[in-house]
């Protein structure tokens, strides 16, 4: 595929309030392509670099905005999936083969952070986010497992989890996902939204995200479905104004808080996930099967 702005309407607007949220005379541009499954799109703010992850190929690329180029940010990844970045602006990363959370350091070493909840393994960690009190909330499906030794000591089920790196305490959040994908917090922290791609394990299974209220002390309650995707979902973002921004089959989604959807951005691959970037976060960067994507919005990303 060649890189450089789509061509023709990429634009749906199917609320006139979605009209607010794009630049006059913006496009969207593929910056690379190449990919087996890119996944996990995180701005590491101080460097001025989005990353990504490269799946199949076991790699974390990056792209510097300020000179375009591209380069292989980590080889040999450990199957890494979602991304995101910490209070202190370290990467988070999910490993899937190691069943593990990891952060990158600043001189670039790799500290292992959690692998395992009473002595069992984590399946396959998908995605992650960062809360304001520093706590790493994952979801585990069974995507991208790989039995072996120690296998029989995976966990039973798939589900969120909250490690806590003061303390290292680690707990189950939700009982009742088949296959947990993405999720994101709104941007007050009262509510959790959580992606389950069941259907894609079992016919008639879920294709939805559902919203949680969240406790003082982080329990989960609700739970309702808030939009159905009709096909698949998989990663989410939310702005500063609470809107969600969806990666879906046909590109990006986005919707209200109350579930209403408004609008989409299409796209000639399948959309895996997506972060805000750039200086003033207002840069949709997109993970889309085999190729990266960036669109200027009028939104910028929500922080904790």
């Amino acid at each position: 595929m060649a890189l450089g702005p789509l061509e023709g309407p990429v634009f749906d607007i199917i609320d006139p309030r979605f009209a607010s949220c794009i630049v006059t005379g913006a496009r969207v541009e593929r910056i690379w392509t190449g990919g087996q499954w890119t996944e996990g799109p995180a701005w590491l703010a101080s460097r001025g670099l989005l990353v990504w992850s490269d799946i199949p190929g076991d790699r974390i690329l990056a792209w510097e905005e300020a000179t375009g180029q591209v380069s292989i940010f980590r080889r040999l990844g450990n199957s890494p999936n979602g991304n995101t970045v910490d209070r202190q602006g370290h990467l988070i990363t999910c490993e899937q083969i190691p069943h593990r959370i990891v952060r990158t350091e600043p001189d670039g070493t790799i500290t292992p952070l959690v692998d395992r909840i009473g002595g069992r393994r984590f399946n396959s960690p998908n995605d992650v986010v960062v809360a304001s009190d520093g706590a790493i909330w994952f979801t585990d499906p069974t995507y991208g497992r790989v039995s072996g030794p120690g296998a029989e000591l995976n966990v039973n089920g798939c589900h969120v989890y909250r490690f806590d790196p003061a303390n290292s305490a680690v707990h189950q959040m939700t009982t009742d996902f088949v296959m947990p994908n993405g999720l994101a917090f709104s941007p007050d922290e009262t509510l959790l939204y959580i992606v389950d791609t069941g259907g894609t394990e079992r016919p008639g299974g879920p294709d939805h995200v559902r919203c949680f209220s969240m406790g003082l002390d982080w329990t989960l309650s609700g739970g309702a479905v808030l939009a159905e995707s009709g096909g698949h979902f998989d990663g989410l973002r939310v702005d500063s104004e609470g809107r969600l921004w969806m990666g879906a089959d046909e590109g990006v989604r986005c919707y209200l808080p109350d579930g209403t959807l408004i609008g989409r951005i299409g796209l000639p691959e399948r959309a895996a996930n997506l972060t805000f970037g750039g200086a003033g976060r207002n840069i949709l960067m997109i993970t889309a099967t085999t190729s990266v994507y960036v669109c200027p919005v009028n939104a910028v990303g929500a922080t904790p």
